[in-house]
């Protein structure tokens, strides 16, 4: 500041205070934590070599993750037969999602204070052990608790890939985040088509199994070739400090607001006092869970200044809608299909090929325009834009739309979405300091998830109700009307339902196909949502932090921070000035695309 002509250098806290004006809660938060546990800066940008070793075992880790997550998109009707379950089939999927959910934070925590290698393992050795046990479920309730473990493990495993990408290559170099989000879609991809196989050909049992193999590859590659940090402090300092309480009431909270979106219209009226009581036990767990992260974690798992920054913000917006829509879409689409045109489960799930391939593809050239210009908010504004339209068009097909017709459909919903995955993940990242990147990737898959979890209760009760509405409607006796809500696909085989086909037309035509369309309207008009937040909420942050170029020769000549600083209690914290250099660069707003 200049006073009198002249200038005059303030000590280097107060510059960071001065310097950084609109974050200092978020400074302040952050340094009163550091001061109570050791946090290892994992920063660690690699050359091209290592990147490429880097990248084959993250690929694995996202693979068997995301395969997972959907494997049993199309072989849901083989196990609801196989087990008899009824509607209580839909927590199969539901169960792994929840957990993956409540557990999304926790991990970006524990990595930052075990390091990311420790984190991996975990959650690949959770997720294998739960899938193991899922194969060799006897009950449809073994089955829901095995895929809810299963669910705790596979969680981490995406947002750790995002983590370590965010260590080892910077901002600007972001072709590699579309990589991932490649391989993710690729995941996403060939999970149908493979459950739907097995279930049709082998037994659904092997949808578990088969990505054990992948699994233990994944486990060996990271334990022995990811070149990443070790971290450095007292493990029993560590344990206190891990927010188990927050994750705990993050599961109980989800839990207690996806029940009543299940039951409701379904099991339980929507007035009922279950379904309202339990509801309002979730959000009050919730706003519990919201009060301990700010006043009571030692290290919490969802950092309450985060919220501060409206950049930060408007991505979990869009992102708890990018899960909705997505999940929901993975789910009902490939069901539509075999409900209404009558395909099987591997027709089925070859029918979503065309939004997964064009997912892919947009990921991937978003990632490369982002690392060539450093700009990322035309590309979420267009991508959530051209997703809405998508849904629109999808909500509007029929039993005797063309083929050619649903292909172009999904390919536009398909280029919509692959723009919105990796440049959100862009714009949180380069919103916070390096030390925060970890927590507020974790979380921002943390709110997807949410979104996802949501999606496939609320999708259930309109399709399920628009069904039984329609049954209502023709007098069917109450056990036909069960039959079809737990199993629509038995709409096919009329006969077995005691109907004849001219019925089940009718309900197909006003019941199932009138709740999916509803269901896309309702996608579309989230889509626009999100677009109109991305506009107002996303702003532009300088990609470009300013110590990129040092860290790549650190990296490239095999050094390490220690080495400048061999004092290990100063190593775990950097100077004063690079974190205030981090927030700048961070900081650079152009509210011009």
């Amino acid at each position: 500041m200049s006073t009198h002509g002249q200038e005059t250098t303030p000590p280097p806290s107060e510059a960071c205070e001065t310097r950084a004006a609109s974050p200092s809660v978020a400074v302040v938060a952050a340094k009163k934590v550091r001061a109570e546990v050791e946090l290892t800066d994992q920063t660690n940008l690699l050359p091209l070599n290592k990147i490429i070793a880097c990248f084959l075992g993250l690929s694995l880790c996202i693979v068997v993750s995301t395969l997972d997550t959907v494997i049993i998109a199309t072989a849901i009707p083989t196990i609801s037969v196989a087990f008899n379950a009824g509607a209580i089939v839909s927590w199969v999927p539901s169960s792994y999602l929840l957990t993956s959910t409540a557990f999304q934070p926790l991990y970006g925590r524990f990595s930052d204070i075990f390091g990311r290698k420790a984190a991996i393992a975990v959650a690949m050795s959770v997720f294998m052990f739960g899938n193991l046990l899922a194969g060799f479920s006897r009950t449809i309730v073994q089955l829901i608790v095995f895929r809810g473990i299963a669910g705790a493990g596979g969680g981490g495993l995406i947002s750790m890939a995002q983590i370590v990408v965010s260590d080892v290559v910077s901002l600007r170099d972001r072709q590699y985040q579309g990589i991932i989000g490649s391989v993710v879609a690729i995941g996403y991809a060939i999970g149908p088509v493979i459950g739907g196989a097995l279930a049709q050909k082998v037994t659904w049992r092997w949808c578990f199994w088969v990505c054990l193999p992948i699994s233990l590859a994944a486990v060996l590659v990271v334990s022995f070739i990811l070149p990443l940090k070790p971290v450095t402090g007292n493990i029993k300092e560590k344990l206190l400090a891990v927010d188990f309480l927050g994750a705990i009431l993050t599961l109980i909270g989800c839990t207690l607001i996806i029940l009543p979106l299940i039951w409701g219209g379904v099991t339980f009226p929507w007035t009922s006092t279950i379904v309202l009581a339990t509801l309002f036990s979730g959000l009050f767990v919730i706003a519990l869970f919201c009060l301990w992260e700010w006043k009571g974690a030692r290290l919490p798992i969802v950092p309450m200044y985060m919220f501060k920054d409206v950049t930060v913000s408007g991505v979990y917006i869009t992102m708890f809608i990018n899960g909705f829509v997505y999940f929901s879409t993975l789910y009902y689409l490939p069901q539509y299909f075999q409900v209404v045109l009558g395909y099987g489960p591997i027709g089925a799930s070859i029918f979503l090929i065309p939004v997964l391939v064009s997912q892919i593809l947009l990921s991937w050239i978003s990632g490369v325009i982002v690392s060539r210009t450093g700009r990322y908010r035309s590309i979420i504004h267009s991508g959530f834009a051209i997703w809405s339209v998508g849904c629109g068009l999808i909500s509007t097909i029929t039993p005797h739309s063309h083929k050619a017709e649903l292909v172009v459909y999904m390919l536009l919903a398909g280029s919509g979405s692959g723009q919105t995955f990796q440049t959100t993940t862009i714009a949180a990242q380069a919103s916070v300091s390096r030390r925060d990147m970890s927590v507020v990737t974790a979380f921002r898959n943390f709110i997807r998830l949410f979104g996802g979890t949501l999606a496939l209760a609320i999708s259930a009760t309109i399709i399920n109700n628009s069904l039984r509405s329609s049954m209502h409607d023709l007098s069917l006796p109450s056990a036909i009307i069960t039959a079809v809500i737990n199993n629509p696909s038995a709409l096919a085989s009329p006969a077995t339902l005691g109907i004849s086909s001219s019925i089940a037309d009718i309900v197909l035509n006003k019941g199932y196909t009138r709740g999916f369309r509803t269901l896309f309207i309702l996608h579309a008009v989230l889509n626009a949502v999100a677009t109109v937040a991305s506009v107002f909420m996303i702003k532009h942050k300088n990609l470009d932090r300013g110590d990129e170029q040092k860290l790549r020769e650190e990296a490239r000549n095999g050094l390490t921070k220690e080495r400048h600083n061999p004092d290990p209690e100063k190593a775990v914290q950097p100077p004063v000035d690079d974190e205030c250099q981090e927030l700048d660069t961070s900081e650079k707003s152009e509210h011009s695309v």
